[in-house]
């Protein structure tokens, strides 16, 4: 397995003195997970054969520590708010926009994880009542018309139709076996094809609306965005999304809200590891009935490194 393989190398590559300070793995996946067990579940974006995975259990056996499941956006919300975009606020949205649309709601400092663990699937919030069919079946999520895998799709849809004149020249210059990209959806979009700019306009839309129902319902300070896509699109995607939220939001939340891009880049999910053990640690050290996805063995003191 990769993930033991990986956790079982950095270990053995860290210095004497860090490994033998570690406390605990954290480790993360895309959504929905059950955080109390260490499994996932059914992420709608890996394929059928991905369900029901104990991810945790695995690597705390193979590694003899502690370990932490948490939906990746979770995660790196957690690392948001230790060392990047979010430092200094306690209610904040964290939403990438990259292969998938996901989400995390942090209130008073604390994730919000919902009674079953499984609260913050900001991705697979409905913008439309008749819009495009999810990859987890539901119909007008905002995934639907804004993720990575969604724009690929749409992007073939347009070739098949004779719709772009830009992706179908690009589909032709692609090497044997690749496949059209959002990339191409939006390097088209810049190019001034009409069908690139109007799913690109679309899905900007359909983030800008999501953010609304956020700001209404949960009240953050902040909405942190980051993700594959939503670096490359800059303030492409931010304006829409400000402007949505200050036309259309409740007017004293608009005020109180700022929408800034995530700081961490690819390491947040790593650098949202640490709190994440270190959170989880102090819990248990709390409530020592809590559940936990390790050997039976004591907990490392919190004060140590995770893995």
């Amino acid at each position: 397995m990769a993930c033991r393989e990986a956790a079982r190398r950095a270990r053995a590559e860290a210095p004497t003195d860090i490994a033998a300070a570690i406390a605990g793995i954290g480790v993360c996946s895309p959504g929905p997970v059950d955080p109390a067990r260490g499994v996932v579940l059914e992420p709608p974006n890996l394929g059928p054969r991905f369900r029901d995975i104990p991810l945790a259990a695995e690597l705390g056996a193979a590694e003899d520590l502690p370990a932490f499941l948490d939906r990746d956006t979770n995660v790196a919300a957690l690392g948001e708010r230790a060392f990047g975009a979010a430092r200094d606020c306690d209610d904040f949205i964290y939403l990438t926009v990259s292969t998938g649309v996901g989400g995390a709601i942090v209130a008073g400092g604390k994730l919000f994880h919902g009674p079953d663990g499984l609260a913050g699937e900001l991705g697979h919030v409905p913008v439309s009542l008749d819009g495009p069919r999810c990859g987890c079946g539901g119909v007008g999520h905002v995934e639907a018309y804004a993720a990575g895998v969604s724009l690929a799709r749409m992007a073939d849809a347009l070739v098949a139709a004779d719709s772009s004149p830009y992706l179908a020249n690009r589909a032709r210059e692609l090497l044997h076996g690749e496949a059209l990209s959002a990339r191409d959806v939006a390097e088209g979009s810049l190019a001034g094809d009409p069908a690139c700019m109007e799913l690109m306009n679309t899905a900007r839309r359909a983030v800008a609306a999501a953010c609304v129902g956020y700001v209404n319902t949960f009240n953050p300070h902040r909405i942190v965005i980051g993700g594959s896509i939503a670096e490359a699109e800059g303030d492409r995607l931010l304006e829409p999304i400000r402007a949505a939220i200050a036309s259309e939001a409740f007017q004293v939340l608009a005020r109180r809200v700022r929408v800034v891009p995530a700081a961490l880049g690819g390491d947040v999910s790593l650098a949202g590891a640490q709190p994440l053990v270190m959170s989880r640690l102090a819990d248990l050290d709390q409530d020592p009935t809590q559940p936990i996805a390790r050997p039976d063995r004591p907990v490392a003191v919190p004060g140590g490194t995770p893995a």
